[in-house]
């Protein structure tokens, strides 16, 4: 079968949700932060599979920001869908929530972004179908993220460079008031 030249942003949008057991919580009774990246890789994977109609492969993960915790016996839904396409990659925005089933209350955890890449039969990257936008919030996500790519390329260029720039030799005065002690000399 034929992978259609585009495909609609409602075609791939996934919905993933769990019940947080206590064998996924930390000493301190909240569901581990690694637990809920896991969860969040495996829904960006089924929504950029299923977009691509290919195996897909997370590449990078930007905006994992735990604004709240998750508790035992909460149900966690992620909510993924394509926010970009680019010839082989796609973005993949997620938003995490979580519901307490006895109270209904239910809180905004977090929200993500994991590009993936698609692969071919052979294994290597292969083209995406193109996005079809079907309402404005589609755009909006497709404009953040074009957005988002070249704030992320700018960084990387900028911190290379000032990499390169850094000698501990100069910089040491900049550790005066951090936390920290030189053990050597």
């Amino acid at each position: 079968m034929a992978i259609p030249a585009f495909r609609p942003v409602s075609y791939s949008r996934t919905t993933l949700t769990e019940l947080m057991i206590p064998s996924y919580a930390n000493f301190g009774g909240k569901i581990h932060g690694g637990i809920l990246l896991s969860l969040m890789d495996k829904v960006a994977y089924a929504c950029s599979a299923k977009h691509a109609g290919n195996y897909c492969v997370t590449v990078t993960v930007d905006g994992v920001h735990f604004l709240q915790p998750v508790e035992v016996g909460e149900l966690v839904s992620l909510l993924a869908s394509v926010n970009y396409v680019g010839n082989t990659s796609l973005m993949v925005g997620i938003k995490v929530i979580a519901e307490n089933v006895k109270t209904g209350i239910v809180k905004h955890t977090n929200t993500s972004y994991f590009t993936m890449v698609a692969k071919g039969e052979d294994d290597k990257p292969t083209q995406v179908p193109g996005l079809i936008l079907e309402a404005p919030n589609d755009t909006r996500r497709f404009l953040e993220a074009l957005k988002r790519r070249e704030l992320a390329q700018r960084y990387q260029s900028e911190f290379a460079e000032a990499k390169h720039e850094i000698t501990v030799e100069a910089e040491l005065y900049r550790l005066e008031n951090e936390r920290c002690q030189l053990a050597y000399t």
